[in-house]
C-alpha cells in the first residue's frame, strides 16, 4: 500500500508547486501591472509635454515667416547667420596647412603673453607683446603704434590670438591720424615671405565675447578679413584705405560659436 501513498503524495506535490507557481505569476503580473500603470502615467505626461512643444514650435514658426516678410528684419535676421563651418580649434585648423614649408621655418606669435603658440610648428618661434613684466626673450611692442620690429619677408608664419580686437581701427599719433589695424595687417604682410600664412583667432559679430570685453574696440565679422584684405574684394585697397598688401583666404572657420579664425596667404 505504500506505492500507491507515494503516488498520490507525489502528485500532491506537484499540485502545490503548480499552485505556488500560479501565485508567483499572478504577483509578478500584478507588478508589472502596476509598473504598465506608471509608465502610462509617464508616457501620458510627456505625450502632453510633446504636444504643447509642437503648439509653440508651429507658433515660433508662424511668426518668424512673418518676421521674414519684412525686407528690413529680413536682412537684419541674415546678418546673424554664420556662413562658415565650425571647426574644434585654431590648432585644429592651422594642423591642416602647416606642411607646405620646405627647410627651417620660423612663426611670430604677436600679443603672445605668457603663454606662446606654435599652431604649425615653426622651428624658430620669435614673440612680441606690449608688456614689459615678460622673459627677456619676447621683444616689446605696441602694435597699435610701433611697426612690427623684423625685417619684411622674415616669417613664414605669423599668429594672433585674441589680438585683432585689441587694435583700434583709427587712432592719432604725434597729431596725426592713424589707420591702427589697416597698417598692423600692412605690417604683418610685409613681413611675411612670399606664401607665408597668417591665422588669427578673434572673437567676432555676433557673439556676446566680441563686446563684452571693455579693451576690444575692434569688432570684426567674419566678413572683415576676406572682403577688406583679401582677393578678389580686397576692399581696404581698392577704397583707398590705405592697405598696401595682398591676402588669399585660406581657410576661416568658427571656434565655439564665438571666434574667427582664419588662415591668409600672404601674395606677393
Amino acid at each position: 500500500m505504500a506505492k500507491p501513498f507515494s503516488g498520490i503524495l507525489g502528485i500532491f506535490e506537484r499540485l502545490l508547486a503548480r499552485s505556488n507557481s500560479i501565485v508567483l505569476l499572478k504577483t509578478r503580473t500584478s507588478r508589472a501591472q502596476r509598473r504598465l500603470g506608471k509608465n502610462q502615467k509617464k508616457i501620458k505626461a510627456t505625450r502632453k509635454e510633446l504636444k504643447s512643444q509642437i503648439i509653440n514650435l508651429r507658433r515660433d514658426l508662424e511668426v518668424l515667416q512673418k518676421e521674414l516678410k519684412n525686407p528690413a528684419r529680413k536682412d537684419q535676421l541674415r546678418n546673424h547667420v554664420k556662413r562658415y563651418p565650425a571647426i574644434e580649434s585654431a590648432q585644429a585648423l592651422a594642423l591642416q596647412y602647416a606642411g607646405g614649408s620646405i627647410g627651417a621655418t620660423k612663426a611670430l606669435d604677436l600679443g603672445c603673453g605668457a603663454n606662446v603658440r606654435n599652431p604649425f610648428g615653426a622651428n624658430d618661434v620669435y614673440r612680441i607683446d606690449i608688456r614689459d613684466d615678460l622673459p627677456l626673450n619676447i621683444s616689446q611692442a605696441n602694435l597699435s603704434s610701433d611697426p612690427i620690429p623684423f625685417a619684411g619677408d622674415f616669417f613664414d608664419f605669423c599668429t594672433a590670438f585674441d589680438v585683432l580686437e585689441r587694435i583700434p581701427r583709427s587712432s592719432w599719433l604725434e597729431g596725426k591720424e592713424k589707420s591702427s589695424f589697416i597698417e598692423l595687417m600692412n605690417e604683418i604682410h610685409r613681413i611675411l615671405r612670399p606664401g607665408g600664412l597668417f591665422l588669427h583667432s578673434t572673437p567676432a559679430y555676433p557673439s556676446k565675447e566680441a563686446f563684452q570685453d571693455p579693451t576690444h574696440v575692434n569688432i570684426i565679422t567674419e566678413d572683415t578679413l576676406p572682403i577688406y584684405f583679401c582677393e578678389p574684394e580686397i576692399g581696404a585697397k581698392k577704397l583707398g584705405y590705405g592697405f598696401t598688401g595682398s591676402f588669399e583666404l585660406v581657410d576661416q572657420r568658427w571656434v565655439g560659436g564665438i571666434w574667427v579664425v582664419g588662415v591668409l596667404r600672404a601674395l606677393k
